[in-house]
């Protein structure tokens, strides 16, 4: 017996129990080998056409002596490179026929680590090898435990190739069984190496003959061709939604569908779907992002982060690629500027596809601006702002004055040179379509952008313009007020008071119908503190009651006594709370019920003076007799109505 190398021996221990985190790996390990064999002997044959031949990798099992066999009818190996590939761990017999056939940038082979192989020993406690050179007669076998070393040996093989038997390990807490049933190899045929160029084939049981035997009859398990590399004229009808359907697992066709195929510095071929609607997980911290990465029709990973950000991770599909640096275990990528440049293709390439869907088909990218505004706004808003400009074009916001969804280009073609990019915050259209301030801005004949979520705002102040009109809150101390306070410093004094440090009040001409709205002063908006509030707390806005001095009902406050007074400034201060999507004071209910309780006892004497006066005929007098009270200095309440509550009655 040959021993393995000492550094051999770590390497190997190394790949069976740490570098691959999924056993099942191994058959896509066996079958990407298989491959290269097959394509150095395709290669071969361009200047030697007797090493032409028909080129499969076949899968066989045998329940009896628990071994699975993958075997092809590649270029084969020597005694001697049976010893150097399989022998020293890490020996590339790939790497090496690339560097000999001077072809390391163009050679499409998968083979480069040489680490593989030793992937069996995962789910086999003994592996053998048997393999006949290409112009060779005699064949080889190479036989190891992986534990101390390996033998070579002369054996039989009729044709040119490699076959390699693995002796499953017993089952325990693994089921390795599960690798001898031809449909379960099948199945990850199908996951890992469905694109392999060359026919995967094996025999799968048919239905029992007239004698009750079940036959098997030879079947290519993987589809070879991907769709992402036939031309249109190739494709069947439905093939690329049947492709889209069957590998994410969606019932609904894809909203949008986007192919790129690169050649450059790296190449590259895409096929990305945007789905009609979010994954179930989308918005949960247990959802995963990421692309399907192939490398020459092999998956190396189910879904490949790095290739697409954060913001676009609802975006599904696949990479296929020759150029990618992967790690040993062809798992995971290594971090480097093709990776890079990839991603950021493929960033510009969907978002692209955006504004054409945008421009070209309206009710298509408002159905996906539906589906993934939040992403896309996270976008806008995320890492400092880094990607505002590129998505800024792509953020539709509803129209107070149109009653649709616009863009803010649209928005801001239909304004006067200087003017704002005037919008409010709330929580859904319906209930900012009712706040006061909007009042002013309808009777002015300007429109309104609605923000609904609570990023909006944020990425407002990143751009804090476009096409050179500000933005403004029109719940902003600044938006334009010019109303008039003198008169009313006496009354707005007692407001205050009352407010006890909550709020400042002031004059505005925004409100019409209504008597309050609230306002903020400064840089942090009514808006933007609710934010914080819902994340802990942190910053306060500063607040202003803004008044409508002309209503009758801040009117009614001039001559209002003093518990009246501070009711109904309560009430309208919660008022002004509740438009703005805030929760009441505990005193509001208090404060309302006494208003009302006011308003009916008013009512209720005065019916009881019209009851009196229609049964007494004396009651015409009653205004003579109010007169010479009044003439002899009599008392002065006999002034007000009957059925006063000690105020003018004004509520």
């Amino acid at each position: 017996m040959k021993e393995f190398r000492a550094e051999s021996k770590k390497l190997l221990d190394l790949v069976v129990n740490s570098i691959y985190t999924n056993r099942e790996i191994f058959l896509r390990e066996l079958i990407s080998n298989a491959s290269d064999a097959i394509d150095k002997r395709r290669f071969m044959a361009l200047t030697d056409s007797s090493l032409d031949a028909d080129f499969c990798i076949e899968l066989s099992t045998d329940v009896a002596s628990r071994t699975l066999t993958v075997s092809d009818n590649g270029v084969g190996m020597s005694a001697e490179e049976l010893e150097n590939n399989l022998g020293v761990i890490a020996a590339s017999g790939t790497e090496a026929f690339k560097k000999e056939m001077k072809k390391d940038g163009d050679a499409e082979l998968i083979g480069r680590f040489g680490v593989g192989f030793y992937s069996s020993f995962m789910v086999a406690d003994k592996v053998t090898v048997i393999s006949r050179k290409v112009g060779e007669t005699a064949a080889h076998k190479w036989e190891s435990d992986g534990v101390d070393g390996f033998d070579i040996c002369p054996a039989e093989r009729v044709q040119v190739g490699t076959s390699v038997i693995l002796h499953l390990r017993a089952d325990g807490d693994e089921d390795y069984s599960g690798y001898l049933d031809i449909r379960k190899l099948e199945s990850l045929v199908k996951k890992y190496s469905d694109y392999i160029r060359y026919p995967v084939r094996a025999e799968l049981p048919k239905a029992a003959g007239a004698d009750g035997v079940t036959v098997g009859e030879l079947t290519t398990l993987n589809s070879m061709t991907p769709v992402w590399k036939k031309s249109k004229s190739e494709q069947g009808e439905n093939e690329i939604g049947d492709f889209y359907k069957r590998t994410f697992r969606d019932y609904t066709d894809p909203l949008i569908t986007v192919s790129s195929r690169i050649e450059g510095a790296v190449n590259y071929t895409a096929l990305l779907f945007v789905p009609s609607e979010p994954a179930f997980d989308y918005y949960t911290k247990d959802y995963k992002r990421g692309l399907q990465l192939y490398c020459n029709g092999v998956l190396i990973m189910e879904k490949c982060a790095e290739l697409v950000p954060e913001y676009l991770g609802f975006v599904r599909g696949v990479v296929d690629t020759a150029d990618l640096s992967l790690n040993i275990s062809r798992e995971t990528l290594q971090e480097d500027r093709r990776v890079r440049a990839i991603a950021s293709g493929l960033e510009k390439k969907i978002l692209g596809e955006f504004q054409k869907t945008l421009k070209n088909d309206r009710e298509k990218y408002e159905k996906l601006f539906a589906a993934f505004s939040k992403a896309i706004k996270f976008g806008a808003y995320d890492n400092f702002g880094a990607n505002k400009d590129k998505l800024k074009d792509l953020l539709l916001y509803y129209s107070d004055a149109g009653k649709k969804l616009v863009t803010f280009k649209e928005y801001a073609e239909s304004l006067d040179k200087d003017a704002p990019m005037l919008y409010a915050c709330g929580e859904t259209v319906d209930k900012i379509a009712m706040q006061p301030q909007l009042e002013g801005a309808r009777a002015a004949g300007k429109d309104v952008l609605y923000f609904v979520d609570p990023v909006d705002e944020f990425i407002a102040r990143m751009l804090e313009s476009y096409d050179g009109h500000k933005f403004e809150n029109v719940a902003s101390e600044s938006d334009g007020d010019k109303a008039e306070q003198s008169g009313h410093e006496e009354l707005i004094a007692r407001m205050e008071s009352r407010l006890q440090g909550k709020a400042t009040v002031a004059a505005t001409d925004k409100l019409k119908s209504f008597p309050v709205c609230l306002a903020a002063k400064g840089d942090i908006s009514l808006e933007m503190e609710r934010v914080m509030d819902a994340m802990g707390g942190g910053l306060k806005a500063q607040r202003i009651l803004q008044v409508n001095f002309d209503h009758p009902v801040i009117k009614s406050l001039e001559t209002a006594d003093d518990a009246r007074f501070d009711d109904t400034v309560t009430v309208l201060y919660n008022e002004a709370l509740l438009a703005e999507g805030y929760r009441t004071e505990p005193d509001f209910i208090s404060a309302l019920n006494r208003l009302i309780e006011r308003g009916i006892a008013s009512e209720a004497e005065k019916a009881d003076g019209k009851k009196t006066s229609a049964g007494k005929p004396t009651a015409a007098k009653k205004p003579a007799a109010k007169k010479t009270a009044a003439k002899s200095g009599g008392d002065k309440k006999q002034e007000k109505p009957v059925g006063s509550d000690g105020s003018d009655g004004a509520q």
